[in-house]
């Protein structure tokens, strides 16, 4: 069976140039899902999603664009905006787990109010010729949840589902709910992808071997944690390259330039950096040490001595 790897769209992270320089450097993704659109209220493209979706920006990518959204009047509103720019998929998320989203019924807080989906999956299947793809949890309280969606959701052509095997109210925590996917599996007619705690090589054929029938896997917070797993994946091999610390430095030396020319003065890029080695942090043998020294260097400066030192200490798993 072939074997297909997504980047699940991180809001913050993975955007154009994360992206771009991901490919660039590690490979392994097929398909990238671009951060979501979200409208809240104000039929209007943000600049931000304008310069992410900017197929100048994406031309070495296969990039789908993605709308949080429990409107149906904002999901057209995007559908025009995406196929003007030539796009040609548009995914929705009802995964989002986060309160601030979920409070609002969007995400997945919509889940459990099928006849909403209902009434926008039917314009837009109606009114458009948008391929439509689905990101979604398996409910918010309830695993349970999901199944009384996929009776909608099998009257409309969808081109996939992606589940992550959470609910949305763990948040990240606590494990995946494999059983509960599996009954996913059995209860609905459209392709599934799998999403959920792909975090290693090991992990990730353990998930292989419990669902054969899963062609397609989509990596989150793995993915930016080690951002060699999905090419070692696809080569079935645990080994890291020998160069992988130059690898590694050369990645984050082209993003934080690139963040660095955007956003405008010394603590935007240090928080930004801070929200990515919170995730790299986790492919050096002692995380919590790593973090902390990033996380003590208040100005560029030691920021970039604290990252030179991480560097030269050869404690990246790559070495092991």
């Amino acid at each position: 069976m072939s074997l297909t790897l997504l980047s699940s769209p991180l809001q913050g992270f993975t955007d154009f140039r994360f992206r771009n320089a991901f490919h660039k450097y590690f490979g392994g993704i097929d398909t990238f899902y671009a951060p979501y659109i979200r409208m809240n209220g104000k039929i209007v493209i943000k600049n931000s999603y304008k310069r992410d979706l900017e197929l100048a920006n994406n031309d070495t990518l296969e990039v789908i664009p993605q709308i949080m959204t429990n409107s149906d009047e904002e999901f057209l509103f995007v559908v025009k905006y995406i196929q003007e720019l030539g796009y040609k998929e548009l995914n929705w998320n009802l995964g989002c787990p986060y309160p601030m989203v979920t409070k609002k019924g969007m995400g997945s807080g919509l889940i459990c109010q099928p006849q909403k989906i209902d009434h926008i999956l039917k314009r837009v299947h109606n009114e458009t010729d948008i391929t439509v793809s689905m990101k979604m949890r398996m409910g918010y309280d309830n695993p349970d949840e999901i199944q009384d969606v996929f009776p909608i959701l099998d009257k409309y052509p969808l081109k996939n589902i992606a589940i992550h095997a959470r609910i949305g109210k763990q948040l990240y925590k606590g494990g995946v709910d494999l059983d509960s996917f599996q009954k996913c599996i059995d209860n609905t007619k459209h392709k599934l992808y799998y999403n959920g705690d792909i975090t290693s090589v090991a992990s990730f054929q353990k998930l292989q071997e419990r669902f054969p029938s899963i062609d397609h896997w989509m990596i989150g917070r793995g993915l930016i944690a080690d951002p060699f797993l999905p090419k070692m994946i696809k080569e079935n091999t645990t080994k890291y390259p020998e160069n992988a610390i130059d690898t590694f430095r050369t990645f984050h030396d082209t993003i934080y330039q690139q963040y660095d020319e955007f956003l405008s003065g010394p603590t935007p890029i240090r928080m930004k950096m801070l929200g990515f080695w919170e995730y790299f942090s986790q492919s050096f043998d002692n995380p919590q040490k790593v973090f902390k020294k990033i996380k003590k260097a208040k100005n560029i400066n030691n920021y970039q001595v604290a990252v030179k030192e991480i560097l030269a200490n050869k404690e990246f798993k790559g070495f092991q």
